[in-house]
C-alpha cells in the first residue's frame, strides 16, 4: 500500500497501522525479520560439504538463487555433523550479506552460532553484534551487544542482548530506540528490559525519554502497541497550541479497507477556529496504477474582512487580498493509470478555497508539507507551492514509441484570487496541448540526422483572447568527425507557426484571425576531446579517466518583426540571436570491477563487467554577442557573465553541485547556488 510518512524521520511516535502516513511499529520490530533470514540460510546448508576453502556456492532446493560463501577455511566434521567456516567469513545472496570471523552450524541439533564482528545486511537494513546464537528448531535466538538499523523509517535499536524468545515474542536488555542518526541522537528511549509480543503489546521497564544527553521523562513502566498487520484503528494524535488556532487536537482513524485500498479520517479540533474534518483514500492496483484522494474542510470561526485587526490576526497581508469566507477547504488528488495500447494516464487535481488556506495549514498530518512529501515520494510529481494562488490541474495521456513520443495534456489553472475577487478572469488555460516529438536519428541512406518538435495548443481564457496554435520545428544535422582530432556538426532548424484566433475573443480593432510565421536558425558546433587514463591500485577502483573537452558553438536566428502575432507564451516571440559560446569541460570518471562470485578455482573466459562513475565535472562557459558588438553602444556589454559549475558524486547515493556567474564588467558574482542530493536504492 501507499503509506504516508513524514519528511523528518527523527520523530517519536508509536502507531498500530501500516496504511497511513504515520510511522508504526512494523519498522521498530522489522529487524527480527532479518534474524529469520539468517535462520533460513543456516537451515538449508547441504550435508555434503567438507574441507573447503576460499569460495563455494550452496544452492537451496526450492530456488535457483545460490548462496555464495567465502572464508579462509570451510570444514565439516562427519562424526558430529558440524560445519564450520572461519576467517573472514562472508555469506551472500542477492541483497543479503552476512559476515563474521567464525560461523558454526550443528546439523544434528539444528543450532547455529556466529562470532566476531557479526554484520548482517538485508537490503539497506543492517544488524550487527559481537555474536549470534540460534536454535532453529524452536526458532529462538540471541544477538549479543547487538545494534540494528532499519532504513525504511531510519530506526536505530541497540541492546546488550536482543533475543527472540518464542514464535511471536522478543526481548532486549538495556535497550535503546531512536529514529535519529549520530552518537548523540536528538531523541531516544532507553529501558532496562524490553518485552514484545507481535500483534499484541510491547512493555518497557524503567523507560526514559532523552533529548540529546538529557533525560526529560521517566516512567517505571511503559506500554505501546506492537501491531504489524494492517488493521483499522485509532492512530497517534497530534496535540499543539498556537495563538492563531488555540489548542489543537488532531485525531486520525485508519481504515484498512482491503489489501489494495485504505483510508484515513481526521477529526481536527481547534479551540479558536472550530472543527476541521479530513479524509484520505489510497489505492494500489499495480506499480503503474495507483491513486490518492485527499479532502479537508471546516467552517472557520475567524475571517479576514479588513475590519479592526482581523487581517493581522487571521489573515496574511503579503498577498494583498482579504479572506472574508468562513467555508474553507482543500481538495487534492493524484492518479496514475496504465491504459490499453501502451498509453499511460496521469491526473493531478488541486483546488483550495482561498489564498490563505495553505499558509494556515502547512504543518501536521494532512498539511501542505506532508502532502507535498507524499506526492513526491509515491507519484514523483510536485504540487504548486503553498504561497502560489494559481493551482494547476491536469489530465495527461502519453505513449512512448521506439523513436517518438506522443504527449496529450489538458492544463486548467485555478486562479484563486481571480475566482474570488475579480469579475473578469484572463487566466490562460491549455485545453489541450498535444506534443509529438521525434528523437535525433539518422535519415535512412544518408549522412544526415534529424529530430522533430511539434505542438498543437488550444489556448482558452474566460475573458480575453483565446485561440489555437500549431508549431512545427524539425532540425537537420550533418555531423562530421575528422579522425580523432575534432568533431564538427552544422545543423539547420526550420520553424513554422500558425495561429488561429477565436473570433469571440478578438478585439474589435483586430482584422486578421489567422497568422503564419516562418523562421530558421543555424547552429555550428565544433569540439574536440583530450583524455588520459590513470591506473589506480585501489580496493574498488582500478582506473580514472580525465577528459578535457573544449567546445565552440555558433548560433544564429535572424531578426523578424513579430509584434503583430498573438502572444500566449514564449514560443510566440523568438528573439534574434547571433552568438558565439565557448566552453571548457573537465570530467573525471572512475572504473571499478564488481566482486566476482563462483566456486574457488573456477575459470571462466568472460569479459569483465565494469562499473563507471563520473564523480567530478567542472565546466566554465562564456558567450560573445555579435549583434550587441555591432551596435557599438557606449554601455554595450557583448560578453556574457562567465558561468561555472561543479558537480561532485563521490559515492553512489550522494551528489553535490554548485554553480555561479561572474560579471567581467562589474567584477562581482551575479548568482551563486549550491545543492546536495542524498538518495537510496529506490531513488
Amino acid at each position: 500500500m501507499l503509506q504516508r510518512k513524514y519528511k523528518d524521520n527523527c520523530l517519536f511516535r508509536f502507531s498500530p497501522d501500516m496504511g497511513s502516513k504515520v510511522p508504526n511499529t512494523e519498522y521498530i520490530f522489522s529487524y527480527f525479520r532479518i534474524l529469520l533470514i539468517i535462520f533460513a540460510f543456516l537451515s538449508f546448508i547441504p550435508s555434503d560439504v567438507f574441507a573447503l576453502s576460499g569460495t563455494d556456492r550452496f544452492k537451496i532446493d526450492d530456488t535457483d538463487e545460490p548462496w555464495n560463501i567465502s572464508a579462509d577455511e570451510i570444514s565439516h566434521d562427519r562424526n558430529t555433523n558440524i560445519y564450520t567456516a572461519s576467517g573472514n567469513v562472508v555469506i551472500t545472496k542477492k541483497d543479503t550479506r552476512l559476515s563474521a570471523d567464525f560461523v558454526r552450524f550443528d546439523h544434528n541439533a539444528f543450532k547455529a552460532f556466529a562470532q566476531g564482528n557479526v554484520v548482517m545486511k538485508a537490503g539497506e537494513d543492517i544488524l550487527s553484534g559481537s555474536s549470534l546464537d540460534v536454535d532453529l528448531k524452536s526458532e529462538t535466538g540471541i544477538i549479543h551487544e547487538g545494534t540494528v538499523f532499519i532504513k525504511e523509517n531510519n530506526f536505530h535499536i541497540s541492546g546488550d542482548n536482543i533475543e527472540k524468545t518464542g514464535e511471536n515474542s522478543y526481548a532486549a536488555e538495556e535497550a535503546t530506540v531512536s529514529t535519529c542518526d549520530g552518537e548523540t541522537p536528538a531523541w531516544k528511549i532507553t529501558g532496562k528490559k524490553l518485552r514484545i509480543n507481535i500483534e499484541g503489546y510491547g512493555f518497557i521497564s524503567h523507560a526514559a525519554f532523552w533529548t540529546k544527553k538529557m533525560p526529560v521523562f521517566y516512567t517505571p513502566f511503559f506500554v505501546f502497541p506492537a501491531k504489524l498487520k494492517r488493521q483499522s484503528g485509532l492512530l497517534s494524535p497530534q496535540i499543539a497550541q498556537s495563538d492563531r488556532k488555540g489548542i489543537e487536537y488532531n485525531q486520525p482513524y485508519f481504515w484498512a479497507i482491503n489489501e489494495n485500498t485504505d483510508a484515513t479520517i481526521y477529526a481536527h479540533h481547534m479551540s479558536e477556529r472550530g472543527e476541521k474534518a479530513g479524509f484520505e483514500y489510497r489505492y494500489v492496483s499495480s506499480s503503474e496504477s495507483k491513486g490518492a484522494v485527499m479532502f479537508d474542510f471546516f467552517d472557520d470561526r475567524r475571517i479576514d474582512d479588513g475590519t479592526g485587526d482581523s487581517s493581522k490576526k487571521w489573515g496574511y497581508e503579503d498577498d494583498g487580498s482579504l479572506r472574508p469566507n468562513s467555508e474553507r477547504y482543500w481538495f487534492r488528488m493524484k492518479n496514475d493509470k496504465k491504459m490499453p495500447f501502451g498509453f499511460n494516464a496521469k491526473v493531478d487535481l488541486d483546488f483550495v478555497s482561498d489564498q490563505d488556506y495553505l499558509h494556515e495549514f502547512r504543518d501536521g498530518y494532512n498539511g501542505f508539507d506532508s502532502t507535498e512529501s507524499y506526492f513526491n515520494k509515491y507519484f514523483g510529481r510536485e504540487i504548486d507551492n503553498y504561497d502560489d494562488p494559481v493551482r494547476i490541474n491536469r489530465l495527461n495521456l502519453s505513449r512512448n514509441l521506439s523513436s517518438f513520443t506522443l504527449n496529450a495534456e489538458t492544463r486548467w489553472y485555478d486562479n484563486v484570487i481571480n475566482r474570488r475577487w475579480s469579475d473578469t478572469d484572463n487566466t490562460l488555460h491549455k485545453l489541450p496541448v498535444i506534443e509529438f516529438d521525434g528523437a535525433k536519428q539518422q535519415v535512412s541512406g544518408t549522412p544526415l540526422y534529424a529530430d522533430l518538435n511539434s505542438e498543437y495548443t488550444n489556448f482558452y481564457r474566460k475573458d480575453g483572447t483565446s485561440g489555437h496554435r500549431i508549431d512545427l520545428y524539425p532540425r537537420v544535422y550533418l555531423p562530421y568527425r575528422f579522425k580523432n582530432f575534432f568533431t564538427f556538426e552544422p545543423s539547420l532548424g526550420l520553424r513554422h507557426t500558425t495561429w488561429y484566433i477565436d473570433p469571440s475573443g478578438i478585439d474589435t480593432t483586430e482584422k486578421d484571425k489567422t497568422h503564419n510565421r516562418e523562421l530558421y536558425d543555424v547552429r555550428l558546433d565544433l569540439s574536440t576531446e583530450l583524455f588520459s587514463v590513470f591506473k589506480i591500485n585501489g580496493d574498488n577502483v582500478d582506473g580514472i579517466k580525465h577528459s578535457i573537452k573544449p567546445q565552440i558553438v555558433y548560433t544564429y536566428i535572424p531578426d523578424k518583426e513579430q509584434t503583430d502575432y498573438p502572444y500566449f507564451d514564449s514560443i510566440d516571440r523568438i528573439a534574434k540571436n547571433n552568438l558565439i559560446t565557448y566552453s571548457l569541460t573537465n570530467t573525471f570518471t572512475s572504473r571499478s570491477l564488481p566482486g566476482k562470485t563462483g566456486v574457488s578455482g573456477e575459470k571462466k573466459e568472460e569479459k569483465p563487467s565494469y562499473a563507471y562513475n563520473e564523480f567530478l565535472r567542472i565546466k566554465v562557459e562564456q558567450s560573445f554577442n555579435i549583434n550587441e558588438e555591432r551596435e557599438n553602444k557606449k554601455d554595450g556589454k557583448p560578453f556574457s557573465p562567465v558561468y561555472g559549475e561543479l558537480k561532485l558524486s563521490p559515492v553512489k547515493y550522494l551528489s553535490l553541485s554548485t554553480d555561479a556567474t561572474w560579471s567581467t564588467y562589474d567584477n562581482l558574482f551575479i548568482t551563486r547556488n549550491a545543492s546536495g542530493t542524498l538518495s537510496d536504492a529506490r531513488g
